[in-house]
């Protein structure tokens, strides 16, 4: 009589371990196929897309030692020559490169306006309730992180002389950083990560708002912005440049 339970209970043990080995797979594909579904939304909308590092346990899967933003630089030199909006190749990048984060190179088609999580939250709210037209935005936050929130906005354009151009790590320097306390103009020259993303420090980039609305132009935004900054930046850690300037 014994061994007849046995045998139930030794197929139902041999079951549960085929289930358990069967759905971390399912949740791997899931996983992978929403990743991919969100890269290519981001390229569809128009954000010039390129491969960039990932979390390698608490350290970047870049060769650098003592990488300064880890998991948030793209992986070639080339970056702004690569980067694209090409489906075919975006979802060849997702496919075989599974863990790898992605940026989307600004000043091309967009800018973003990046600032403390906190005064983005409540600038975010009072424009949508003020009637502004919000484009996309992305949270890089945790529980026990300071984050930052990301405006996507039109690009400033190409100027017709290109000395006129100010690589992304004077934009708010050294005029402008006291006017506009806490953000970050990204445009020409720099990069941002798009949804979705993960770092070391267990943060991950996620859209609040998806990149299916439209780009607005930046200074329907900035005053709202500044204003939050100006409320918000001295409860804010210091956030390292992204990208680290030479």
């Amino acid at each position: 009589m014994g061994a007849e339970f046995d045998r139930p209970a030794g197929g139902q043990g041999r079951l549960s371990q085929w289930l358990r080995g069967r759905r971390p797979q399912a949740a791997v594909a899931a996983a992978a196929s929403a990743r991919e579904t969100q890269l290519l939304a981001a390229a569809g909308a128009g954000l010039p897309l390129a491969p960039a590092a990932y979390p390698s346990g608490y350290r970047c899967s870049c060769d650098r030692v003592g990488c300064p933003t880890p998991a948030r630089h793209p992986v070639s030199f080339a970056w702004q020559t690569q980067s694209t909006t090409d489906a075919a190749q975006v979802e060849r990048w997702a496919k075989h490169q599974p863990q790898a984060n992605f940026i989307t190179a600004t000043g091309m088609v967009h800018d973003v306006l990046d600032v403390p999580v906190e005064a983005g939250r409540s600038a975010l709210e009072r424009l949508l309730q003020a009637g502004v037209e919000v484009g996309p935005v992305a949270e890089a936050s945790a529980p026990d992180a300071h984050g930052r929130m990301l405006f996507f906005t039109l690009t400033r354009g190409t100027p017709a002389d290109e000395d006129e151009w100010w690589p992304c790590e004077l934009d708010c320097h050294p005029e402008t950083m006291d006017e506009h306390p806490g953000l970050r103009w990204h445009c020409r020259g720099s990069y941002v990560l798009v949804p979705p993303a993960q770092l070391p420090d267990g943060q991950r980039v996620s859209w609040v708002r998806g990149p299916e609305h439209p780009l607005p132009e930046p200074l329907t935004l900035l005053e709202t912005l500044t204003d939050a900054c100006a409320r918000f930046v001295g409860n804010s850690e210091p956030v390292a440049a992204w990208p680290p300037r030479g």
